[in-house]
């Protein structure tokens, strides 16, 4: 070796500036990618689970409520309807309107349960337009506080989360709201 050259293994234990979040749990969708095949979608799957087992916080007639696997913030909620369908545009006048009423009412829960401060609401539809699975049509309910964002979300496209979900869903299943 070059002297100019430095041996990199001689850093490999020099503490630097950054520091490391390790999140194993996210390999599987690293791995997986985020994509699935029609007939292995999540969101078709979870009604067919318990509750705690499928991260859902309420069920209603048209659509459904559960926990995001891969939440930007501890309490981000998915809203679906049961039909597999792609675009808002395709949703029934029942779907819609249930869809509607499960956001207010998750709006009401998150409050409740955690002292949010505000909300990120929205659909991605499509996949360019950045919906992780592009298939099924689903509304994200992100609860936001002050100050709640780092630099992991910026620089490491990483959120740190201090709650483990099953936690998080029976807080907000707890806390919905009976109306």
């Amino acid at each position: 070796m070059s002297d100019n050259l430095e041996n990199a293994a001689d850093f490999a234990a020099v503490p630097d500036a950054f520091q490391r979040l390790w999140t194993p749990h996210r390999l599987v969708y690293i791995q997986q990618g985020q994509q699935p095949a029609d007939d292995e979608c999540p969101f078709c799957l979870a009604p067919s689970l318990s509750d705690e087992d499928g991260l859902i916080v309420r069920r209603g007639e048209y659509a459904y409520v559960l926990l995001n696997l891969f939440p930007y913030n501890s309490g981000h909620l998915l809203v679906c309807p049961y039909r597999h369908i792609d675009t808002y545009d395709k949703a029934s006048t029942d779907e819609v309107a249930e869809i509607a009423l499960l956001t207010q009412q998750a709006m009401k829960a998150l409050q409740n349960s955690s002292g949010n401060h505000g909300f990120n609401i929205g659909m991605n539809q499509g996949e360019v337009a950045g919906a992780g699975i592009a298939a099924h049509l689903h509304q994200h309910v992100v609860p936001r506080w002050a100050n709640d964002s780092n630099f992991f979300p910026i620089i490491a496209q990483t959120k740190a989360l201090p709650m483990l979900l099953g936690e998080v869903r029976s807080g907000i299943a707890a806390a919905w709201p009976s109306n």
